[in-house]
């Protein structure tokens, strides 16, 4: 009888054994098949877009002041003051670092320009009512697909990736990098809607 009880206890390890065997070998498999897919994404690598190579509807870099503002795009949608929102980096500063309490942030059909005194900066722009950009010659809109973009940026575009945005749902995006010698700590995100350009937004850490 304790001879049966004991060949029973080695059938009932064994058997244990292999299906823990099983168990980590599924496991080991399933993280290589992670490592193998998963491609590190080099920001290094990514493709510079300039604020110089960019015409915002045809007519305006990146900074202008508040008369050009109206002429192009007309008058604000709202004026928020930016101490209100408090951002975590402001686009005009004072040379000791300080800000401007009365500096305010402009809207306009969706997109989104940091005013301080008589000037302005595209801190946010919207690719909607027929608003685009001239970069390098060629106008990027609401039209523009990712397929078109892929010329342009081919190593951001695939390494595209998902975010979750306020009040807007998941979205493709693809980060930019400033300057080619990355002296800036902030980066170009471009984001993309139903497979089309939808807004880009200047990005610095806080």
């Amino acid at each position: 009888m304790r001879k049966l009880v004991f060949l029973f206890l080695i059938f009932v390890a064994c058997k244990n054994q292999t299906s823990n065997d099983n168990h980590s070998q599924k496991e080991t498999s399933d993280l290589k098949k992670e490592t193998k897919d998963s491609v590190e994404y080099d920001f290094q690598k990514a493709e510079v877009m300039l604020e110089k190579d960019i015409l915002f509807n045809g007519k305006l870099t990146r900074f202008f002041d508040i008369k050009e503002f109206e002429k192009i795009f007309g008058k604000a949608d709202s004026l928020v003051l930016m101490s209100k929102e408090e951002p975590c980096s402001y686009i005009f500063e004072n040379s000791d670092g300080s800000k401007d309490e009365n500096d305010k942030y402009i809207y306009k059909k969706g997109s989104r320009f940091e005013n301080s005194k008589n000037q302005v900066a595209v801190d946010e722009f919207r690719f909607t009512d027929g608003n685009f950009i001239m970069y390098k010659g060629t106008k990027l809109s609401a039209d523009t697909t990712i397929e078109d973009l892929k010329k342009l940026f081919p190593y951001a575009i695939q390494n595209m990736n998902k975010i979750d945005v306020y009040n807007e749902g998941e979205l493709d995006y693809i980060n930019l990098r400033e300057d080619a010698e990355n002296i800036s700590d902030g980066h170009i995100n471009i984001f993309f809607k139903n497979g089309k350009l939808y807004f880009m937004h200047w990005w610095f850490p806080c």
